[in-house]
């Protein structure tokens, strides 16, 4: 059975992580999304992607126009809620404001909130990002 250009293509997903200005969880953020990668999800993550670790500065009016259009680009929207944020929750319901998959992916031992459980399209638990293997087509 032939793949159809579509099957081939990448699928593109915003990552969404706590952030820290002075992007201590960096290592994090580049483990877990060169594993999304090479599971073939091109990810696009603000603070490496957009503001290039620091080294791009945006007002937080623009920034958070940025993540909007930068999710309503993407397949599916994947957020690491080991930690919680503000923004985490922000990016979530636009998420699903515009009825785009979500997927949360946490760290064993951390909770979940009901909230989240009750609106992400797919939950994975891992120890280690290698662990981390999307289940569903998006």
């Amino acid at each position: 059975m032939q793949e159809s250009a579509r099957d081939c293509k990448l699928k593109k997903a915003y990552f969404g992580i706590k952030f820290y200005e002075d992007h201590s969880n960096r290592t994090e953020i580049e483990l877990i999304t060169a594993v999304l990668n090479a599971a073939g999800i091109q990810t696009v993550c603000m603070a490496s992607d957009v503001e290039k670790w620091g080294s791009v500065k945006l007002s937080l009016p623009k920034l958070m126009e940025r993540t909007f259009a930068e999710i309503e680009q993407s397949d599916m929207v994947i957020l690491e809620m080991s930690e919680k944020g503000v923004g985490l929750g922000i990016e979530a319901g636009y998420a699903i404001a515009k009825n785009i998959p979500l997927v949360v992916l946490i760290k064993e031992g951390c909770k979940v909130s009901g909230t989240m459980k009750g609106i992400a399209d797919e939950i994975i638990y891992y120890d280690q990002p290698e662990d981390i293997l999307i289940r569903r087509a998006f």
